[in-house]
């Protein structure tokens, strides 16, 4: 019998009449991550996703791992199908689950009879299985409470499924039913872990980047498309837009108070981004900001920033401490990428004692010392596109 993979849906169980909408939206983007593995049949009934490979050939592991990253899927297991027949059932158990049989101690059976016309029910189900389990491996011990080894026996409408229990997965929503949102990033921490979290209320991510030439080098724009790539194992495909901002920074340096030097500089980003998320159909920003973690990130500075927005402005690491953000970037794999010593335009002429409480009024008058309209404009008829997706 085949090996295929279930996969259990989080809170898109609770939707209601567009329920088959985001649901839609979830297969596509399941489809799309498996591509490269190969041709699999993929199939939606009672609040689970069936994945079964059309070749024996292909990676099931390496299919597991891609699909525990997508969000919308709450729980995923690699399961042995066979007919709805005890007798099929109880020759494949002890074959298919003897790996992690033999290395445990304790083991436990469940089951779910989602197929109410199977004539045993799920108490009848689990004792027969355990007594064939104990049968074949006899140093097996029964712990209903703690066991090392859950075995999962699922009766559904195109068959029955065994497995050893599931793992996690991404949860959330999936990617593309929430709307689109641009990401500023830079090459740091904070701001790739941003983008995860609004990806995972389902937002597509247009990410928007500042490169300052002679000041930033290749490999810094290098390390962005590398920590967004692999943002994009769990928010899909990513379009980045890369914006030149030399001019800005410099005519920022040499006209404006360097104590104000910063936030007139995110005051510019977020009016660039602005444009270019209206460019792209995009409905709010998402920035990487923490509260009190750097001068430009006082509430007295994150006001003089969002006194230009024009659109929501998400920053969903707002609350979070360095070492909460450090723990989600090492779970998605962004955090090594995120240290490698390449400067972002971020770092270029940091004022030695930038203005932690700025007034808005201060600000508006230091942007009127040289004329800016048009430099915002070059920037942003210079920004270059590329489409990012995991490797």
């Amino acid at each position: 019998m085949q090996e295929m993979i279930l996969l259990k849906v989080g809170e898109l169980a609770l939707k209601g009449l567009n329920r088959s909408t985001f649901e839609a939206v979830l297969l596509k983007n399941i489809r799309r991550r498996l591509k490269p593995l190969g041709e699999f049949a993929i199939q939606n009934a009672q609040s689970t996703i069936y994945v079964t490979p059309k070749s024996e050939d292909v990676d099931l592991n390496e299919a597991v791992e891609r699909l525990s990253q997508v969000f919308g899927v709450a729980a995923l297991s690699k399961a042995r199908v066979t007919e709805k027949r005890m007798d099929a059932i109880l020759k494949e158990a002890p074959l298919y689950l003897e790996d992690p049989l033999l290395a445990a101690r304790t083991f436990k059976v469940e089951a779910k009879r989602a197929d109410k016309a199977f004539p045993l029910k799920s108490p009848e189900i689990c004792s027969e299985v355990g007594g064939c389990l104990l049968e074949a491996f006899p140093h097996l011990k029964v712990d209903v409470h703690h066991p090392d080894v859950t075995v999962m026996v699922e009766i559904r409408d195109f068959g029955a499924y065994i497995h050893a229990g599931s793992l996690p997965g991404a949860g959330g929503m999936p990617v593309g039913t929430a709307g689109r949102a641009a990401l500023l990033i830079s090459g740091g921490i904070d701001s790739p872990v941003a983008g995860y979290m609004l990806a995972k209320r389902g937002v597509e991510l247009t990410a928007v980047h500042f490169a300052s030439p002679p000041y930033t080098s290749e490999r810094a724009q290098m390390k962005v498309v590398e920590l967004l790539r692999q943002v994009a194992c769990y928010a899909g495909r990513i379009k980045l837009l890369v914006v030149p901002f030399t001019e800005i920074q410099e005519n920022l340096r040499e006209h404006c108070p360097q104590d104000l030097f910063t936030i007139l500089m995110r005051r510019f980003m977020m009016r660039i981004a602005q444009e270019l998320a209206l460019e792209n159909q995009c409905q709010a920003l998402i920035t990487g900001e923490s509260v009190g973690q750097v001068a430009s990130q006082t509430m007295a500075a994150i006001a003089c920033t969002d006194a230009i927005a024009q659109m929501p402005v998400f920053r969903p690491v707002i609350g979070m401490d360095k070492d909460e953000i450090v723990t989600i970037a090492r779970k998605i794999g962004t955090f090594e990428i995120s240290i490698q010593p390449y400067e972002d335009c971020c770092t270029v002429f940091t004022p030695k004692h930038p203005k932690t409480r700025p007034s808005l009024e201060e600000v508006v008058k230091a942007e009127g010392a040289f004329e800016w309209e048009n430099m915002v404009q070059r920037a942003v008829a210079g920004a270059q596109a590329q489409m990012l997706h995991a490797d």
